[in-house]
């Protein structure tokens, strides 16, 4: 069942299921919650909030929005296509992050499509806005599917530009913004990316055996936050693009405390992990402060920096008459002790 409202100037739309419970909002084409129900049979909304919809427009936290047009950072806000360097805002550090000062995280989407299980958000970029060469014209769409949240993207051209969206939802399973350490991550990786100390994927690639990034296994979080190791050090925490070995079933994370398990499969070849190291007690729900490390983002997607990494071979490069399109999955289970 789809329900829509309007609430404080934004547009709410709430997907309701026998399995999960979703509210999206405009701005942002925002995951304002997802509920699922615990091993006790009790209903947990397993991500981070704001305590009021005005927040989403003060704060810098993405939280829960689709980000683009491209997610993470690009060194310098700098990037040559066509033989034409194009200059993107510096809004973090010196880089730009993330689309720039109002990507599309902090812009209002059209509803323009709705069934009983998915509705379809819709945005229009015109070329030079935030720096991006090409207008862009953008479709997100959630849908419900029995226990699975799917997020499909698609995204057309009418010149060369980058593309590279995701979701920036924090997810907490135990249902409230309480430490991420004591979850279990697993992560079909044997390869992660190392980052400066302003967070820039530096285009080394690692293997992870040996090291604390090793989550080939379900391993609690805090292992790698308490490990030392220099590169969470450098990040303070988790916050490094992970290259995926599968698609399904590509993350895995477990609460011991609701046993609701989440799997996350993708068409996307990469994904940050990013354990909110820069949440600073802002107030959440339930008048509950999300102080750092309480919440933790799986964004899928292509490699940060891609553009300047890869070059002219970057998968981010979008030409003129050829769809971008990518999807993910997150799907939720309460029986994984049994299994």
């Amino acid at each position: 069942m789809t329900t829509t409202e309007q609430r404080q100037g934004f547009t709410l739309v709430k997907l309701t299921g026998p399995d999960l419970k979703a509210t999206f909002m405009d701005l942002g084409a925002t995951l304002l919650s997802l509920k699922v129900r615990d091993k006790t049979g009790n209903w947990q909304d397993v991500v981070l909030g704001y305590e009021s919809l005005e927040d989403y427009e003060k704060h810098q936290g993405y939280l829960g929005t689709v980000v683009g047009r491209t997610a993470n950072r690009i060194r310098k806000g700098q990037f040559t296509l066509d033989g034409r360097q194009y200059q993107l805002p510096v809004n973090n550090g010196p880089n730009c992050n993330h689309g720039g000062v109002k990507g599309f995280s902090f812009r209002k989407f059209d509803v323009t499509s709705f069934t009983d299980d998915s509705v379809t958000f819709t945005i229009h970029s015109p070329a030079g806005e935030e720096g991006y060469p090409g207008t862009l014209d953008a479709a997100v769409t959630y849908r419900l599917e029995g226990p699975k949240l799917v997020i499909e993207y698609e995204a057309t051209t009418d010149s060369q530009t980058l593309v590279n969206l995701t979701n920036h939802t924090y997810f907490n399973l135990d249902g409230h913004a309480s430490s991420i350490g004591s979850h279990r991550l697993q992560l079909a990786s044997d390869e992660f990316g190392h980052v400066d100390k302003d967070g820039l994927f530096t285009g080394t690639r690692q293997k992870v055996e040996g090291t604390a990034f090793d989550f080939r296994q379900p391993r609690y979080v805090r292992e790698a936050l308490e490990s030392g190791d220099p590169q969470i050090e450098t990040a303070t925490g988790l916050d490094h693009p992970f290259f995926l070995t599968r698609s399904q079933d590509a993350a895995r994370l477990i609460s011991d405390s609701t046993g609701i398990e989440m799997r996350v499969s993708t068409s996307l070849p990469a994904c940050q992990i990013y354990s909110a190291n820069y949440l600073g007690g802002q107030p959440g729900k339930d008048h509950l402060p999300m102080n750092r490390q309480t919440g933790i983002c799986i964004e899928t997607g292509y490699a940060p920096d891609d553009i300047n990494i890869e070059k002219e071979n970057s998968r981010t490069i979008v030409k003129k008459g050829e769809p971008w399109k990518a999807w993910t999955a997150f799907e939720f289970d309460t029986a994984y002790e049994s299994k």
